[in-house]
């Protein structure tokens, strides 16, 4: 069964007709051209350009294309291709690298959902084979206890909706960051990099098990600046640390990962 999307306005059902959903209040959002649908309301909004803008992109578009997450991505399609669902909405999909991995691997309706326009936009226009919607995690388009299977990679939890969007017994996927996951790239900037913990459950779902992912592997300085670009802490890079990044060339970095699964109590 495919999902249905409902109006954030109202939260009554969409019904599309002519490449346009609308509600029985009237509320419509036309698919674009690329065949996304936008369904931010502009009152919704915190900014005038919520997500990650259009060079953050890039920067994500550029790394993951070079293959350097291949391991994360197939680990992750492969544990949604034994659950077998029927529906997977994967919050927080940004350019859809790990949404149509999930498609091509399973029989799945597949929904990439992301606050990010930009992001949203190169998916859609990239892989047909997920049906993507620009979006808040937070307020997801989506009718109660719908979904099969949720992914998130690196993505906010939000636990109640995550827990008011899976069915009974539903499983919920997340990619977070090993114990030193970037460690070579983060002893730039912090005197004493710490290392990163497990995730707990989110409120409303049960573990059922943890996987750590991680390795090794040489960047150029190229593959090096498109992954600090994509990172949070991208923005406490100053022009000294970019400059001794050049200067020191290829580096090996630690790709580290914990892909951990929930189950809906």
């Amino acid at each position: 069964m495919s999902l249905h999307y409902h109006c954030p306005l109202c939260k009554h059902a969409l019904t599309l007709t002519d490449k346009t959903y609308r509600c029985v209040n009237n509320h419509s959002f036309d698919i674009a051209k690329e065949g996304y649908v936008n369904l931010l309301p502009v009152q919704n909004k915190k900014s005038k350009q919520p997500g990650d803008n259009l060079d953050m992109v890039q920067a994500r578009r550029a790394f993951l294309s070079a293959g350097h997450y291949g391991f994360l991505q197939h680990a992750i399609a492969r544990l949604v291709s034994k659950l077998k669902p029927v529906s997977v909405i994967d919050l927080g999909c940004g350019e859809g690298f790990y949404t149509h991995a999930i498609a091509n691997s399973s029989n799945a309706t597949v929904y990439g959902v992301d606050i990010s326009k930009p992001a949203v936009k190169y998916a859609a226009k990239r892989y047909e084979n997920a049906h993507f919607s620009v979006a808040s995690i937070s307020q997801s388009p989506f009718a109660d206890s719908e979904a099969d299977v949720l992914v998130s990679v690196f993505a906010p939890l939000f636990a109640d909706e995550l827990a008011r969007l899976a069915k009974p017994q539903s499983t919920l996927i997340v990619a977070s960051p090993g114990p030193w996951h970037l460690k070579e790239l983060k002893s730039f900037i912090y005197a004493d990099v710490k290392p990163h913990t497990q995730i707990e459950a989110p409120n409303g779902f049960s573990t059922k098990s943890t996987e750590l992912l991680e390795q090794q592997t040489v960047l150029s300085v190229e593959d090096i600046k498109h992954l600090i670009m994509m990172t949070p802490f991208a923005w406490k890079f100053r022009p000294e640390h970019w400059q001794e990044i050049e200067q020191k060339g290829p580096q090996t970095v630690t790709l580290s990962f914990y892909v951990s699964q929930f189950i809906r109590d």
